[in-house]
């Protein structure tokens, strides 16, 4: 059986990160949830730290939300990879299961969400291309980890389309 692993890069979240863990948090489809705070300030980490079987990943100095995800990619067990934002607001079961989905069933080999509150270039084009609610094998970066952890700040999303538009992998996008 495949497994999900679910990755959430968090960086002061308090305020959010509850009601995200809630949703994802015993999910069918979920075998383990990765929270990799990134030196938060707030209570971010003792939040997190309510939710047993959550694996909470802090980081002592802020190195930003690539190499979050990346640490977290780096600890998961499964073969499937759900990136999740943590400080989405309005999530629900449905969203997840349907990000999911499209992949466990090999009928996409990625999928991305379009949510409501992106920019309106990305839903005129249908593409949210630096959503971070992403859904995809492992392998697809497994033999870039090196090179992935040296990006900026906020350049995993961009390099992932390379990888996709490289690679011609079939994307669900998910409204």
């Amino acid at each position: 059986m495949t497994k999900v692993s679910c990755i959430i890069p968090a960086y002061n979240e308090e305020s959010r990160i509850e009601a995200v863990l809630r949703v994802v948090y015993n999910h069918h489809l979920l075998d383990e949830i990765i929270v990799v705070d990134d030196a938060s300030k707030d209570n971010t980490k003792d939040i997190v730290g309510k939710f047993e079987n959550v694996q909470l990943v802090v980081h002592e100095k802020n190195q930003g939300k690539s190499q979050a995800v990346m640490d977290g990619i780096i600890l998961s067990k499964g073969e499937i990879i759900f990136l999740l934002d943590a400080d989405l607001i309005g999530l629900t079961p449905e969203d997840i299961s349907n990000l999911i989905e499209p992949v466990l069933s090999r009928k996409a080999d990625i999928s991305i969400n379009l949510r409501k509150n992106c920019m309106w270039i990305a839903r005129k084009m249908g593409l949210d291309f630096i959503s971070g609610e992403r859904v995809f094998p492992k392998k697809l970066v497994q033999e870039h980890i090196d090179e992935m952890q040296k990006l900026a700040h906020f350049g995993l999303e961009v390099y992932l389309n390379k990888l996709i538009i490289k690679n011609k992998y079939r994307i669900k996008i998910i409204f």
